[in-house]
């Protein structure tokens, strides 16, 4: 795994399972809805909301999209209501996993994830039995262009607020408080640099080595979970060698 990103690594199978723009606008917009709900329509003054929006622009959903959600949202075309539920649970070789959900029906999500896991040789677990092996960081990706200099890369980010950069073969990752990220990541943008994605995730202490039957079978489960349409995001401590991304 030298030189890899363990963002992309946490990310990999999602890639795959999202394809389909289709459903990727359907997990956003969820994001959305929830956003728009707790915060507003404003993306001004909701900041919850311009996160998701950011996000929904860097997975190129169109404008109109994106307005409608937010009208849909805050009831100018109806009104959808969705729960936030986080499942935690054990694949595999004792490997830690969690799923965020957002759901209208929690009887149907907890049956779609629980059948997951235990068709692949998993359990689910309660509340709180592998979150703790996790933290929440703000994840800042910047490639590595020509011109480049990472040295100044690094000056800056630190003063914008960052926590830490890390640098790999062909990008550097900025990592931020969850709440400093989009003020990092405006600091860094103001600044000339390229930010091809930023986000609040969940990333393991440590990460565990599976064998290969192990890890396919774990790979197909993960492959299940985030093709869920319930399934917003899922976060895991297993190493994914490069090949298993393709």
């Amino acid at each position: 795994m030298s030189g890899h990103s363990k963002w992309h690594n946490i990310q990999a199978t999602k890639g795959k399972a999202d394809a389909a723009r289709s459903k990727i606008f359907t997990k956003i917009g969820r994001e959305i809805a929830v956003a728009v709900k707790l915060g507003g329509p404003d993306v001004n003054s909701n900041s919850a909301l311009r996160a998701v929006v950011a996000k929904a622009k860097q997975n190129n959903m169109p404008n109109d999209n994106i307005d409608r959600s937010i009208k849909k949202a805050s009831g100018e075309l109806g009104s959808v209501n969705y729960e936030s539920i986080v499942y935690e649970g054990y694949g595999v070789g004792g490997s830690a996993v969690i799923v965020d959900c957002l759901t209208d029906n929690k009887n149907r999500t907890a049956g779609d994830v629980r059948h997951a896991f235990d068709k692949h040789g998993g359990a689910l677990g309660s509340s709180g039995c592998v979150s703790y092996l996790f933290q929440r960081k703000g994840i800042i990706i910047i490639p590595r262009e020509e011109g480049l200099d990472s040295d100044a890369l690094m000056l800056d980010a630190l003063e914008a607020g960052a926590k830490d950069v890390i640098e790999q073969d062909d990008e550097i990752e900025v990592i931020a408080e969850p709440n400093e990220t989009e003020s990092v990541k405006s600091a860094l943008e103001n600044a000339g640099y390229h930010v091809v994605m930023s986000e609040v995730s969940l990333v393991p202490d440590m990460y565990v080595d599976l064998d290969e039957q192990k890890l396919a079978t774990f790979t197909k489960m993960l492959g299940i979970l985030e093709d869920l349409d319930d399934v917003q995001e899922v976060y895991h401590n297993v190493n994914l060698p490069e090949e298993a991304e393709e």
